[in-house]
């Protein structure tokens, strides 16, 4: 964790870059216990929650420790022992997708603006340059200043929705245009990143559409 961010006080995303740092997170009894210190939390309490032996709680949490997914709070004195309250050192953390290696996350190679692999490289570039932007943000002590927009929509027809792909790609074109500024040279460059998949569904018929609406 960052020397700017004080104790007790978890940075609100962390983004794993570091495939060592992600190995150690990728254990199915430390993602439990990461989950279980969003607020802080010995290795004792967590032995007694998760009915784990706390010999086993404190190894995880020491190889945690180490690859800065945790961080010490306090130390608390028992009798004769010292106790170490531990807590997340993020609300949220995310392993970015170069840590797997093997995926392009460049713009090249994917001609087809319709493939879901055009939209996965999209969201692996996204990760990985906003980890690389939210690590330089705290080093400066400043804030990442992104925007998100998020919505649904059902189309009565395929018809509909190549219309609506088509509108919406004229009219990004157009705001593009409109407000980009190459000669501003200490203007602030964003990337504009419009995505769109089939909302996956909530019923009890199951998960996703039926094959036959999925064009």
């Amino acid at each position: 964790m960052d020397a700017s961010t004080p104790r007790g006080h978890p940075a609100d995303l962390l983004t794993v870059r570091d495939p060592a740092q992600a190995a150690a997170l990728l254990q199915p009894q430390r993602l439990r216990l990461l989950e279980g210190l969003s607020e802080p939390e010995s290795a004792a309490g967590l032995a007694r929650r998760f009915g784990l032996p706390r010999q086993l709680v404190n190894y995880h949490l020491r190889e945690l420790e180490r690859a800065g997914l945790v961080e010490l709070v306090e130390e608390r004195r028992r009798g004769n022992c010292v106790e170490r309250v531990m807590m997340a050192s993020a609300r949220r953390v995310v392993i970015s997708p170069e840590v797997l290696g093997g995926l392009d996350v460049g713009r090249d190679g994917v001609r087809d603006h319709f493939s879901p692999i055009a939209l996965v490289q999209a969201a692996a570039r996204a990760i990985r340059e906003l980890g690389e932007l939210q690590s330089r943000a705290v080093e400066e002590g400043g804030r990442l200043t992104t925007m998100t927009l998020e919505s649904e929509v059902r189309f009565a027809s395929v018809e509909a929705r190549n219309a609506f792909a088509k509108e919406l790609s004229d009219t990004v074109a157009r705001l593009v245009v409109k407000y980009n500024d190459a000669a501003a040279a200490e203007g602030l460059g964003f990337r504009v990143v419009v995505g769109a998949y089939p909302a996956i569904s909530r019923d009890d018929s199951g998960p996703g559409q039926t094959p036959a609406r999925r064009r």
